[in-house]
């Protein structure tokens, strides 16, 4: 694999691909990966023949009160990782490759609509902090298709919509949520559990579950939604919400008609110090 930190090798690298007339696929990641990043490298070696990954931490998406600081940086475990998974070049622009003027007076892509709710509504800014990214990392790769997880629900939404809108030709690619055993999804943010609370993190699996089945059986959403939210605050998390949606993250009672016969079902909680979300999408 190679490891490239200048953005004149980045590009002499994938011209002499395309000019080759290899697909590339890109990965864009924040690093400290797990299981489940190699299994987005595995699913985008499926859709190209060249694979780039990215680990940069994005400083434009935290908030003043948020984990950059103590954000977990593991580049040699990394840099292992991808080159068992099967990538063939990372990508690591340093903080003034990226912002050449600044983090603070940079160009902004900023997505309406989509980012004004959930996770946009409890984190001011973070998606544009996202899209701005995103959407330089497309530029710097210009990959054909690029993979992200399903995790992140409302980002992925974020990213189609930023991407139809602006025109960027990628097909961009969602792969499934990776789970531990108990059904936690992985995260970087695990880590910070104690083991007292690592068990406990199990249950926001647990209660999406419950909630598809609830909608499913016929009840109103909104108690699904209070019924979800007390269930969690009882095994000791702080709910920032915990709420059923359309596909198109829209109200169940007002969306547009699109996922009319599919849900998803969100929450973002605290355990402690850290912030875990998860979603489970389903059919009704």
């Amino acid at each position: 694999m190679l490891t490239v930190d200048q953005l004149d090798a980045l590009r002499s690298t994938l011209q002499s691909w395309r000019r080759a007339g290899e697909r590339i696929a890109f990965v864009p990641t924040m690093g400290n990966l797990h299981a489940g990043h190699h299994s987005l490298i595995a699913l985008a070696r499926e859709r190209a023949e060249r694979v780039v990954a990215s680990v940069f931490v994005n400083p434009t998406q935290f908030g003043p009160n948020e984990d950059f600081g103590r954000y977990p940086r593991t580049p040699q475990a990394d840099a292992d990782g991808l080159t068992a998974a099967g990538c063939d070049l990372l990508w690591l622009p340093s903080v003034e490759t990226m912002y050449p003027y600044g983090a603070d007076n940079t160009v902004q892509v900023r997505v309406p609509r989509v980012t004004e709710t959930l996770e946009g509504a409890h984190r001011p800014g973070h998606f544009d902090g996202v899209a701005t990214v995103v959407a330089r990392l497309f530029n710097q790769v210009q990959p054909d298709v690029a993979v992200f997880g399903r995790k992140d629900f409302q980002q992925l939404a974020v990213i189609r919509y930023m991407v139809a809108d602006l025109a960027f030709p990628i097909e961009i690619v969602a792969a499934p949520t990776r789970r531990e055993a108990d059904g936690l999804a992985m995260s970087s943010r695990n880590q910070y559990l104690s083991a007292e609370e690592r068990p406990q993190a199990a249950q926001i699996h647990q209660v999406l579950q419950a909630m598809r089945e609830a909608v499913q059986a016929g009840q109103a959403h909104p108690q699904v939604e209070a019924d979800a939210t007390q269930r969690l605050t009882a095994a000791g998390f702080a709910v920032d919400y915990a709420v059923v949606r359309r596909t198109d993250l829209t109200l169940p009672e007002t969306g547009s008609g699109q996922g009319a016969d599919a849900r998803v079902a969100l929450i973002a909680a605290r355990l402690g110090r850290t912030r875990l979300i998860d979603n489970l999408e389903f059919a009704v």
